[in-house]
Formats: structure tokens, sequence, C-alpha cells
């Protein structure tokens, strides 16, 4: 069975045929315009017409999505007017292929699932630590998703600390103000240092080191919490500040052991950028 498999991110949208074994006879990437859906629409049309065995379509994408109805809930201006738009409804019309659509970091988190580091795992939680915090959960081969507002398994927003810092979605204290790329940034700077965040983790510097443990305290506490929610076997860690784990993943799971409920095994994400195509096409195998 060969699938067509999307990943559409701010600056671009990238495409595979991919079959069961995840064996690529197409691989391509083309710049995010817009009218988003237009584009998707076209390039995907071109496609079938390369390869009409495909026999289904999966996407992954940022934003909200209701991924039974195939609809965006909501996207931000990362992808202007993206929001409300009825992806599936369109594209199985104009394809007359099964389509299906979900979050970015939910197909990142299937693509791990299935083939990558947690593939020995029944219960697993996915964490990308990017510019936010993208979540994602499989539980008996289930992926948590959709839900009328598209808000399930948003790990990044519930609130690790009441009245903290203020979030991009209005509220404050989410858990993606304290342990992402972007909160690196701004612990950085409060602590009145000059590193970029590749740089702070190779830093032989106390202030340094205070930030590192700090950051790898409050990641801790967002893993015990989140065991207590889910009980999965493993969690995942990818996203561009799981680069540099080798030097704070130690730390980790120092901080981690006295706060888990069961043992808990702590793995780094083996996809990066492929994550996105390989989880979209796992949507509809």
């Amino acid at each position: 069975m060969k699938v067509i498999g999307v990943d559409i991110g701010g600056t671009k949208v990238r495409m595979g045929v991919l079959d069961q074994d995840m064996k690529i006879y197409l691989d391509q990437k083309v710049p995010t315009t817009f009218p988003l859906y237009d584009l998707l629409e076209k390039e995907i049309l071109k496609i079938l017409e390369k390869h009409p065995d495909v026999e289904a379509i999966g996407i992954g994408t940022h934003g909200f999505v209701d991924s039974k109805e195939g609809k965006i809930v909501y996207a931000t201006d990362l992808l202007p007017g993206w929001t409300g738009t009825e992806v599936k409804k369109h594209l199985e019309q104009a394809t007359n292929k099964r389509v299906e659509i979900d979050n970015d970091a939910n197909v990142a988190a299937l693509a791990e699932a299935k083939i990558g580091a947690a593939k020995e795992y029944d219960r697993t939680l996915c964490l990308t630590l990017g510019t936010g915090l993208g979540g994602g959960v499989i539980m008996d081969d289930f992926l948590l998703s959709g839900g009328p507002n598209g808000g399930a398994a948003e790990l990044g927003h519930m609130t690790l600390y009441p009245n903290g810092v203020e979030c991009g979605c209005g509220r404050k204290g989410c858990f993606e103000q304290y342990v992402s790329g972007t909160a690196l940034h701004r612990r950085i700077k409060e602590a009145g240092l000059s590193y970029k965040p590749e740089e702070l983790f190779t830093a032989n510097d106390p202030k340094a080191k205070q930030v590192i443990r700090e950051f790898t305290y409050d990641l801790a506490i967002i893993i015990s919490s989140l065991q207590a929610t889910f009980d999965m076997e493993v969690v995942v860690i990818g996203g561009g500040v799981s680069e540099a784990a080798d030097y704070w993943l130690d730390d980790l799971n120092e901080q981690l052991k006295p706060l888990l409920l069961n043992d808990l095994d702590i793995k780094i994400a083996q996809f990066g950028n492929e994550a996105g195509m390989y989880g979209a096409a796992h949507l509809v195998l």
C-alpha cells in the first residue's frame, strides 16, 4: 500500500510517497505559500498523476486540529488563513482518496511510537522541545488527538507555575515557557549570561550550570506530573533542545528519579526532520 505523507511547516511543505515498510518513492519540498490549501491541493494532484497507485493521504500540520472532522480549528499567524480550513472534506473531494490530518507534534509522536525510539513500547509520551513545547500521546496503539477544539494532548499549555511567565496562549505559567528553546533564551538572559542555548550546555560556568539545573528540574516535574496522568512506559524527547541531550540527560534522570511513581524510560527521538512525513504516512497506514 502506498500513501502520501505531508508535513506542513511555516516555511516549507514536505511531501513523500511511502509504503508500509517506509520505503520512499518520492520525497519533495516546496516553499509554503498562501492560500495554503490551494498549494496543498495543487501539489498533491501533481503527485497523484505520477503515482496513481497511492491509496490515501496523511497530513501533519501546525495548529489545533479537529482530527475527526479533518478541520483546522486554530492556527497562528505562522500559517495565515489556515484557521477554519476543512482540509479533509475539500481534499477528499478533489482527489477521491481517504485523507486524515492531525497536529504536527502528534504525527511526530506517531512516527517515534511506530518505527522510532519507542517502537518496543505500548504506552508512549513524546515531548518536542523546540520553539514551544509540543506533545503527543500514544496509549495502547491509540493516538490521543483532536477533540471539538483540537486541543487534546496540548501538553505545552498545561500549567507548571500559576501566575508565572506569560504564554503566547494568553495564560501564565505554561509548561512551554520553562522547557522550550524560547524558555532557554529567557533563562539565559535573566541569569545575565550571553550564551546561545547551544553554547550553554558546554559552558564551564557556575551560572550556566545553574540554568541547566533549573531547566532539567522543571522538565522532571513536568514528566512526573504527566506520568500520574498517562502512566506511560517511555518518554521520547525530541526537538532542537534534544540535540544537546548528551549534556543534560544525566542531570534530568538524577532529578527525575525521586519524583517518579514507577520506573520510566527516557529516550531521545530517533527522527528529526523526517518525523513529520513518516508520522503523517502512519495516520493512514
